[in-house]
């Protein structure tokens, strides 16, 4: 076997011209996966971070019914104190769970008495907020010495497009009108702590206000949670813990409905479509390899007739002709891939140095590309998987070569 490795290899650069091309175009295939995945990935990793991260948490818990009106942001389709035990006492019970944040979502007005606008607010306790979607306070501007204390009683936290609609300044006094689920108007006065990026783009109109101050708004004895969201240890124990949550007692009971984030933001869909990019990005690489290798393999084949004749009258057996064609065509393989991917993770590496900025929403963010490792060796395990099959066919058909047929070729 390491005659045959030695013999194939030479036999590689028998025609470097040949050979220099066709493992240039393969490994340019590698390194279009390596970088074009690098950068999907990235981005798709990190806008998945900032919706759960800063706005949505991992999953959600709500009342049934909830999601299929959530524009109206209903208030009869809430968690009740024992309801909300109950789910608090499941969510202790499963170690994944980092932490959990009740929540309020009302539509209300806003007004600086002198003009008036729409807002969605969400009533929060800050600490436990802090804790569920731990990069939210990157969002706030503001003086937030301690981001577990982003949100006092009497106070509002106001995006920033509303800000400038509306010529407020942190330190403001607004009012906040909003209607409660038996219909009666009321109304509270609050001061604007900070104001907030929003991750939604400019359309966005996300408040935030503490919980006690929503339940005097809408003249609640006690709070009337309309979701719960929740942070997991890890994110990809997102399907374990959804799949444990719709399990237990919270989905076999008709009151409450799991969702991850997925089942609840638009960007899902984006998300779903860079997966498929990634997936097209492979089948071109695949299709390079197997025309390349089929190709050169084919070709030095038929270069090779009458070599392959004299080498079989000698004694050397089909299936050692066979490895010998074969062991070309997955070295020709291998030395693209570890070129491809040299380069490919090179180019990374320039393009984390040289930082690559975007906007998300109203949010100006840093594109660090990288690649986890499993998916190098997907590419590298795909090439040599193509490689193989490509020259199996050429290998084949020199193994079957009659040493007499062979050597009378012309």
């Amino acid at each position: 076997m390491k005659n045959l490795i030695k013999i194939a290899f030479r036999n590689l650069f028998r025609n470097k011209r040949r050979t220099i091309l066709t493992s240039s175009l393969i490994t340019f295939g590698v390194v279009l996966v390596i970088v074009f995945g690098g950068l999907a990935i990235s981005f798709k990793s990190q806008m998945v971070g900032i919706l759960t991260n800063t706005a949505m948490g991992d999953l959600q818990i709500h009342h049934n019914g909830y999601v299929e009106s959530i524009d109206n942001l209903p208030l009869n389709l809430t968690l009740s104190g024992t309801e909300l035990e109950k789910v608090e006492k499941i969510l202790s019970d499963i170690p994944e769970v980092a932490s959990y944040s009740p929540r309020i979502k009302i539509g209300a007005m806003i007004s600086n008495y002198a003009q008036t606008s729409n807002i969605r607010m969400s009533a929060v306790y800050p600490k436990m907020e802090n804790r569920t979607v731990p990069e939210f306070a990157k969002r706030i501007k503001g003086n937030i010495p301690n981001p577990d204390e982003f949100l006092k009683q009497g106070e509002i936290l106001v995006p920033e497009n509303l800000m400038k609609g509306l010529s407020l300044k942190i330190g403001d006094e607004i009012v906040l009108v909003a209607t409660n689920k038996d219909g009666s108007v009321n109304a509270i006065t609050l001061r604007i702590a900070a104001m907030t990026e929003n991750v939604f783009g400019p359309s966005g109109k996300d408040g935030y206000m503490h919980i006690e101050d929503a339940q005097f708004l809408l003249r609640q004895d006690q709070p009337e949670i309309v979701e719960i969201a929740i942070h997991l240890q890890r994110y990809d124990q997102l399907n374990k813990v959804y799949s444990q949550l719709k399990q237990s007692s919270i989905s076999k009971d008709s009151k409450f409905e799991v969702h991850t984030w997925e089942q609840l933001s638009p960007f899902a869909s984006i998300a779903r479509i860079v997966d498929l990019l990634i997936i097209v990005v492979k089948f071109i690489l695949i299709s390079i390899v197997l025309v390349s290798i089929l190709n050169i393999m084919t070709m030095s084949v038929y270069e090779r007739i009458s070599e392959i004749g004299t080498i079989a009258a000698i004694g050397t057996s089909p299936r050692r002709i066979l490895s010998l064609f074969l062991i070309e065509g997955s070295a020709m393989g291998l030395l693209s891939t570890v070129a491809g991917i040299i380069i490919g993770l090179g180019i990374l590496w320039i393009m984390n140095i040289s930082k690559i900025d975007f906007t998300f929403g109203s949010m100006d963010l840093s594109l660090a590309p990288s690649i986890p490792a499993s998916e190098v060796l997907v590419v590298a395990v795909i090439v040599m998987i193509v490689s193989l099959f490509a020259g199996l066919q050429p290998a084949y058909k020199a193994s079957k070569m009659e040493p007499v047929d062979a050597l009378g070729h012309n």
